[in-house]
């Protein structure tokens, strides 16, 4: 996966990276910290300046979480009412829960989704209720770039840092995210195992 990355950025260049970047958020699991911190790497060569680097990538990320966006927004929640009513346990909600995420989100939904961005799992996944809940698509596209582009400089500074040892990173960054996954499931069976809807 590394070496096709590295060969669609010598390709590529600023377009490789907001193709792959916007990929990354259509079709996981290209891993965005491997693009940017390779892209970083380019920089320390001299083959990309950092701050378009950074807002190309940025612009590829925020592409890529509008695509979710926009499908939320064409389906609307409304429409999971019979699907929550058939398979509410497995998703361990009813539709009271969903009507109280509903209404945090049209309160709070910038701030989920600013900070979702830097998140190793489901950050892009919360661009889905973010358009079903509705959020206005200037704020979502606000707070989704501010997110992304902050995330995004860290990794390519990382990279630019690292310089070709970035595989060091990538090793802390796998487990990581591998270990954050495995919480994350396990919690989920929990909930499934202990949900009871609300009479």
């Amino acid at each position: 996966m590394t070496d096709l990355i590295l060969d669609l950025i010598a390709r590529g260049g600023y377009l490789g990276i907001f193709l792959l970047m916007a990929l990354e958020n259509v079709i996981p699991p290209i891993p965005s910290e491997v693009i940017m911190g390779l892209g970083g790497m380019a920089v320390a060569r001299g083959d990309m300046a950092l701050v378009p680097l950074i807002a190309i990538g940025t612009a590829g990320t925020t592409l890529g979480n509008y695509f979710w966006y926009a499908i939320g927004r064409r389906i609307g929640y409304e429409r999971l009412r019979p699907f929550i009513e058939r398979h509410g346990r497995w998703l361990t909600l009813d539709w009271d829960a969903v009507e109280r995420l509903h209404g945090f989100f049209l309160r709070r939904g910038q701030w989920v989704i600013f900070f979702m961005r830097f998140m190793p799992v489901g950050r892009t996944i919360i661009s889905l209720p973010a358009g079903m809940t509705g959020m206005p698509r200037w704020k979502f596209v606000i707070w989704t770039f501010a997110g992304s582009a902050i995330w995004n400089a860290i990794l390519a500074g990382a990279g630019l840092l690292l310089g070709s040892r970035f595989k060091m990173l990538n090793d802390y960054v796998g487990p990581f995210a591998i270990a954050t996954s495995a919480l994350m499931i396990g919690a989920y069976l929990y909930r499934v195992a202990t949900w009871k809807p609300r009479i």
